[in-house]
Protein backbone atom coordinates (compact mmCIF):
# COMPACT_ATOMS: atom_id res chain seq x y z
CA UNK A 1 0.00 0.00 0.00
CA UNK A 2 1.37 3.83 -0.58
CA UNK A 3 0.30 6.24 1.61
CA UNK A 4 0.69 9.58 0.69
CA UNK A 5 0.64 12.11 3.96
CA UNK A 6 0.13 15.66 3.81
CA UNK A 7 1.70 17.26 6.88
CA UNK A 8 4.23 14.77 7.52
CA UNK A 9 7.05 17.43 8.42
CA UNK A 10 4.42 18.55 11.35
CA UNK A 11 4.17 17.44 14.50
CA UNK A 12 1.23 15.18 14.39
CA UNK A 13 1.71 13.62 10.57
CA UNK A 14 5.76 12.82 11.83
CA UNK A 15 3.96 10.45 14.39
CA UNK A 16 1.02 9.07 11.98
CA UNK A 17 4.19 8.14 9.35
CA UNK A 18 5.90 6.13 12.26
CA UNK A 19 2.27 4.17 12.43
CA UNK A 20 1.33 3.51 9.07
CA UNK A 21 4.94 2.57 7.86
CA UNK A 22 4.24 -0.38 9.64
CA UNK A 23 1.17 -0.98 7.19
CA UNK A 24 2.93 0.41 4.07
CA UNK A 25 5.30 2.79 1.94
CA UNK A 26 5.05 6.22 3.09
CA UNK A 27 5.30 9.08 0.77
CA UNK A 28 5.29 12.45 2.11
CA UNK A 29 3.83 15.40 0.19
CA UNK A 30 6.57 18.66 0.92
CA UNK A 31 7.31 22.34 -0.54
CA UNK A 32 10.85 22.68 -1.73
CA UNK A 33 11.20 25.11 1.49
CA UNK A 34 9.21 22.46 3.76
CA UNK A 35 11.89 21.91 6.87
CA UNK A 36 11.99 18.23 7.09
CA UNK A 37 13.72 18.04 10.50
CA UNK A 38 10.77 16.08 12.37
CA UNK A 39 11.31 13.32 9.80
CA UNK A 40 15.39 13.15 9.60
CA UNK A 41 15.25 10.20 12.22
CA UNK A 42 12.56 8.04 10.98
CA UNK A 43 14.18 4.01 10.41
CA UNK A 44 11.80 3.69 7.13
CA UNK A 45 12.13 5.60 4.03
CA UNK A 46 9.93 8.41 3.30
CA UNK A 47 9.49 9.12 -0.72
CA UNK A 48 8.91 12.63 -1.28
CA UNK A 49 7.18 14.28 -4.12
CA UNK A 50 6.65 18.01 -4.54
CA UNK A 51 3.57 19.41 -4.11
CA UNK A 52 1.47 22.56 -2.39
CA UNK A 53 -2.02 22.83 -1.05
CA UNK A 54 -2.39 25.59 -3.55
CA UNK A 55 -1.64 23.91 -6.51
CA UNK A 56 -4.35 21.62 -7.65
CA UNK A 57 -1.57 20.35 -11.13
CA UNK A 58 1.08 19.02 -8.39
CA UNK A 59 -1.26 17.62 -6.15
CA UNK A 60 -2.61 15.65 -8.76
CA UNK A 61 1.43 15.06 -9.79
CA UNK A 62 2.03 13.83 -6.25
CA UNK A 63 -1.07 11.71 -6.08
CA UNK A 64 0.02 9.35 -8.68
CA UNK A 65 -0.15 5.86 -7.85
CA UNK A 66 -1.70 6.54 -4.16
CA UNK A 67 -4.08 4.45 -2.45
CA UNK A 68 -4.55 6.05 0.72
CA UNK A 69 -4.15 10.00 1.70
CA UNK A 70 -3.67 11.10 5.09
CA UNK A 71 -4.55 14.86 5.47
CA UNK A 72 -2.86 16.33 8.11
CA UNK A 73 -1.43 19.71 6.52
CA UNK A 74 -2.65 22.92 8.00
CA UNK A 75 -2.35 26.09 9.89
CA UNK A 76 -2.88 26.57 13.56
CA UNK A 77 -3.63 30.03 14.45
CA UNK A 78 -5.71 31.84 17.51
CA UNK A 79 -4.61 35.17 15.93
CA UNK A 80 -7.47 37.18 13.87
CA UNK A 81 -5.02 38.51 11.81
CA UNK A 82 -4.50 35.13 10.43
CA UNK A 83 -7.81 34.36 9.58
CA UNK A 84 -7.35 34.74 5.38
CA UNK A 85 -4.28 32.78 5.41
CA UNK A 86 -6.13 30.20 7.81
CA UNK A 87 -8.95 30.16 5.56
CA UNK A 88 -6.37 29.70 2.52
CA UNK A 89 -4.61 26.43 4.07
CA UNK A 90 -7.21 24.88 6.00
CA UNK A 91 -10.54 25.16 3.71
CA UNK A 92 -8.94 25.95 0.26
CA UNK A 93 -6.16 23.74 0.67
CA UNK A 94 -8.27 20.43 1.73
CA UNK A 95 -10.78 21.33 -0.93
CA UNK A 96 -7.63 21.53 -3.58
CA UNK A 97 -6.46 17.95 -2.31
CA UNK A 98 -10.42 16.59 -2.46
CA UNK A 99 -10.92 17.96 -6.18
CA UNK A 100 -7.34 16.14 -6.85
CA UNK A 101 -8.36 13.45 -5.46
CA UNK A 102 -11.46 12.80 -7.22
CA UNK A 103 -9.67 13.91 -10.84
CA UNK A 104 -6.81 11.18 -9.87
CA UNK A 105 -9.12 8.12 -8.57
CA UNK A 106 -7.32 8.03 -5.09
CA UNK A 107 -10.05 6.49 -3.19
CA UNK A 108 -9.49 6.32 0.19
CA UNK A 109 -9.12 9.83 2.42
CA UNK A 110 -7.85 10.23 6.49
CA UNK A 111 -9.12 13.93 7.11
CA UNK A 112 -6.97 15.19 9.95
CA UNK A 113 -9.63 17.32 11.75
CA UNK A 114 -9.70 19.11 15.51
CA UNK A 115 -12.18 18.91 18.24
CA UNK A 116 -11.65 22.74 17.37
CA UNK A 117 -14.75 22.00 14.72
CA UNK A 118 -17.41 20.35 16.82
CA UNK A 119 -17.37 24.18 18.01
CA UNK A 120 -18.21 25.06 21.64
CA UNK A 121 -21.25 26.18 23.25
CA UNK A 122 -21.80 28.81 26.39
CA UNK A 123 -24.69 25.95 27.39
CA UNK A 124 -23.20 22.86 27.20
CA UNK A 125 -20.33 21.67 28.65
CA UNK A 126 -20.00 18.31 27.34
CA UNK A 127 -19.95 17.63 23.41
CA UNK A 128 -19.52 14.61 21.05
CA UNK A 129 -19.47 14.13 17.72
CA UNK A 130 -23.41 14.40 17.55
CA UNK A 131 -23.16 18.01 18.31
CA UNK A 132 -23.86 20.36 15.77
CA UNK A 133 -21.56 23.29 15.04
CA UNK A 134 -23.51 26.90 16.19
CA UNK A 135 -21.96 30.20 15.87
CA UNK A 136 -20.64 31.11 19.20
CA UNK A 137 -18.10 33.38 20.57
CA UNK A 138 -15.71 30.72 22.08
CA UNK A 139 -15.27 29.80 18.39
CA UNK A 140 -12.06 31.02 17.27
CA UNK A 141 -10.53 31.80 13.43
CA UNK A 142 -9.07 28.24 13.87
CA UNK A 143 -12.09 26.87 14.68
CA UNK A 144 -14.06 28.40 11.99
CA UNK A 145 -11.40 27.14 9.23
CA UNK A 146 -11.04 23.97 10.29
CA UNK A 147 -14.99 23.38 10.65
CA UNK A 148 -15.37 24.29 7.13
CA UNK A 149 -12.45 22.82 6.16
CA UNK A 150 -13.85 19.26 7.56
CA UNK A 151 -17.23 20.59 5.55
CA UNK A 152 -14.69 20.26 2.20
CA UNK A 153 -13.62 16.35 2.98
CA UNK A 154 -17.70 15.34 3.96
CA UNK A 155 -17.85 17.01 0.09
CA UNK A 156 -15.40 14.87 -1.14
CA UNK A 157 -17.28 11.78 1.00
CA UNK A 158 -20.42 12.73 -1.12
CA UNK A 159 -18.73 12.82 -4.30
CA UNK A 160 -17.20 9.59 -3.94
CA UNK A 161 -14.59 9.14 -1.85
CA UNK A 162 -13.92 6.81 1.40
CA UNK A 163 -13.81 9.04 4.67
CA UNK A 164 -12.32 8.50 7.78
CA UNK A 165 -12.08 11.79 10.20
CA UNK A 166 -10.19 12.04 13.73
CA UNK A 167 -11.01 15.56 15.27
CA UNK A 168 -7.90 15.13 18.13
CA UNK A 169 -8.02 17.70 21.11
CA UNK A 170 -4.53 19.38 22.22
CA UNK A 171 -1.85 16.87 20.74
CA UNK A 172 1.01 16.37 23.51
CA UNK A 173 4.31 15.58 21.76
CA UNK A 174 8.18 16.67 23.13
CA UNK A 175 9.10 20.01 23.95
CA UNK A 176 12.04 19.37 21.50
CA UNK A 177 9.22 18.76 18.26
CA UNK A 178 8.86 22.62 18.57
CA UNK A 179 5.46 22.90 17.08
CA UNK A 180 2.59 24.98 17.66
CA UNK A 181 0.73 22.21 19.39
CA UNK A 182 3.87 22.09 22.37
CA UNK A 183 3.44 25.57 23.01
CA UNK A 184 1.64 25.24 25.99
CA UNK A 185 4.75 23.27 27.82
CA UNK A 186 6.49 26.86 27.54
CA UNK A 187 3.36 28.41 29.77
CA UNK A 188 4.81 26.19 33.19
CA UNK A 189 8.74 26.28 31.72
CA UNK A 190 8.35 29.78 31.59
CA UNK A 191 7.17 29.74 35.42
CA UNK A 192 4.08 31.53 34.84
CA UNK A 193 2.25 32.17 38.48
CA UNK A 194 -1.88 31.75 37.49
CA UNK A 195 -3.94 29.42 36.30
CA UNK A 196 -7.48 29.18 34.78
CA UNK A 197 -10.48 28.05 36.26
CA UNK A 198 -11.25 26.00 33.31
CA UNK A 199 -10.67 22.53 31.44
CA UNK A 200 -8.03 20.91 29.30
CA UNK A 201 -8.75 18.30 26.91
CA UNK A 202 -5.60 16.43 25.55
CA UNK A 203 -4.03 13.25 24.12
CA UNK A 204 -0.39 11.89 23.76
CA UNK A 205 0.45 12.30 20.15
CA UNK A 206 1.43 8.92 20.32
CA UNK A 207 -1.96 7.89 21.04
CA UNK A 208 -3.47 9.70 18.85
CA UNK A 209 -1.18 8.16 15.78
CA UNK A 210 -1.70 4.83 17.25
CA UNK A 211 -5.77 5.10 17.36
CA UNK A 212 -5.88 6.52 13.81
CA UNK A 213 -4.35 3.64 12.47
CA UNK A 214 -6.60 0.95 14.18
CA UNK A 215 -9.38 3.24 13.40
CA UNK A 216 -7.71 2.59 9.41
CA UNK A 217 -7.61 -1.47 10.28
CA UNK A 218 -11.11 -1.47 11.32
CA UNK A 219 -11.84 -0.09 8.05
CA UNK A 220 -14.22 2.71 9.59
CA UNK A 221 -15.36 5.25 7.11
CA UNK A 222 -17.65 7.16 6.92
CA UNK A 223 -17.17 7.53 10.78
CA UNK A 224 -15.77 10.65 12.82
CA UNK A 225 -13.73 10.13 16.07
CA UNK A 226 -12.92 12.29 18.79
CA UNK A 227 -9.45 11.70 20.34
CA UNK A 228 -8.80 13.11 23.72
CA UNK A 229 -7.40 10.83 26.47
CA UNK A 230 -9.21 13.09 28.80
CA UNK A 231 -10.67 16.70 30.50
CA UNK A 232 -8.22 17.63 33.27
CA UNK A 233 -8.52 21.13 35.79
CA UNK A 234 -5.80 23.05 34.01
CA UNK A 235 -4.71 23.97 37.58
CA UNK A 236 -3.99 19.65 38.09
CA UNK A 237 -2.49 19.80 34.41
CA UNK A 238 0.03 22.62 34.99
CA UNK A 239 1.21 20.97 38.33
CA UNK A 240 1.80 17.20 36.80
CA UNK A 241 3.63 19.21 34.06
CA UNK A 242 5.80 21.30 36.70
CA UNK A 243 6.63 18.04 38.68
CA UNK A 244 7.52 16.78 35.43
CA UNK A 245 10.08 19.36 34.28
CA UNK A 246 11.23 20.61 37.45
CA UNK A 247 9.25 24.09 37.49
CA UNK A 248 7.16 25.76 39.70
CA UNK A 249 3.59 24.99 39.15
CA UNK A 250 1.33 27.88 38.72
CA UNK A 251 -0.70 28.58 42.09
CA UNK A 252 -2.94 31.41 41.83
CA UNK A 253 -6.13 31.14 40.22
CA UNK A 254 -6.01 33.87 37.75
CA UNK A 255 -9.09 36.92 38.38
CA UNK A 256 -11.12 38.43 35.18
CA UNK A 257 -9.01 41.54 35.91
CA UNK A 258 -5.53 40.05 35.59
CA UNK A 259 -6.69 37.91 33.12
CA UNK A 260 -7.05 40.81 30.63
CA UNK A 261 -3.89 42.06 31.97
CA UNK A 262 -2.00 38.55 31.30
CA UNK A 263 -3.81 38.84 27.50
CA UNK A 264 -2.78 42.73 26.97
CA UNK A 265 1.57 41.54 27.97
CA UNK A 266 1.39 37.83 26.09
CA UNK A 267 0.76 39.94 22.66
CA UNK A 268 3.21 42.32 23.18
CA UNK A 269 5.81 39.55 24.37
CA UNK A 270 4.55 37.41 21.57
CA UNK A 271 5.78 40.27 19.28
CA UNK A 272 9.10 41.01 20.79
CA UNK A 273 9.98 37.07 20.67
CA UNK A 274 9.72 36.63 24.64
CA UNK A 275 6.84 34.50 24.77
CA UNK A 276 5.10 31.57 23.15
CA UNK A 277 1.99 31.21 25.25
CA UNK A 278 -0.75 31.38 22.74
CA UNK A 279 -3.13 33.48 25.03
CA UNK A 280 -5.01 35.89 23.71
CA UNK A 281 -9.00 37.45 24.16
CA UNK A 282 -10.30 33.87 22.88
CA UNK A 283 -8.17 31.49 24.20
CA UNK A 284 -8.60 33.28 27.72
CA UNK A 285 -12.05 33.20 27.29
CA UNK A 286 -11.95 29.05 26.82
CA UNK A 287 -9.57 28.25 29.11
CA UNK A 288 -12.28 29.58 31.23
CA UNK A 289 -14.69 27.25 30.10
CA UNK A 290 -14.54 23.77 31.56
CA UNK A 291 -15.88 21.57 28.79
CA UNK A 292 -15.26 18.20 28.09
CA UNK A 293 -14.82 16.63 24.31
CA UNK A 294 -16.88 13.08 25.05
CA UNK A 295 -14.13 10.29 23.86
CA UNK A 296 -17.41 7.29 24.10
CA UNK A 297 -17.52 6.55 20.80
CA UNK A 298 -13.63 5.78 20.07
CA UNK A 299 -13.56 3.70 23.29
CA UNK A 300 -16.44 1.62 23.05
CA UNK A 301 -15.27 0.59 19.20
CA UNK A 302 -11.44 0.41 20.52
CA UNK A 303 -11.25 0.01 23.93
CA UNK A 304 -8.02 1.62 23.91
CA UNK A 305 -5.94 2.03 27.11
CA UNK A 306 -4.52 5.73 27.54
CA UNK A 307 -1.08 6.45 28.40
CA UNK A 308 -1.13 8.47 31.82
CA UNK A 309 -0.48 12.13 31.84
CA UNK A 310 2.74 11.53 34.03
CA UNK A 311 3.55 9.36 31.96
CA UNK A 312 3.66 11.37 28.72
CA UNK A 313 5.42 14.50 30.91
CA UNK A 314 8.06 12.70 31.42
CA UNK A 315 8.38 11.21 27.66
CA UNK A 316 8.29 14.99 26.64
CA UNK A 317 10.53 16.30 29.03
Amino acid sequence: MKILITGITGLFGSYLAKEFSEIGEIYGLARVTSSKRLTENFNFPVIWRLGDLAEVDSLEEALQGIDLVIHAAGMVSFDSRDERKLYQVNIIGTANLVNAMLLTGVQKLIYISSVAAIGRSQELFILDENYKWTESPLNTVYSNSKYYGELEAWRGEQEGLDLLVVNPSILLGKISDDRSSTDIYHYVLEENKYYPSGNINYIDVRDAARITRMLFNGALWGERFILNAESIAYQKFFQLMAEAFDKKSPSTLVNPITLKMAVFFNQIFRKLGWSKSPLNKKTAMISQQKTIFNNSKVNDVLNFEYRSLKETFRWAK
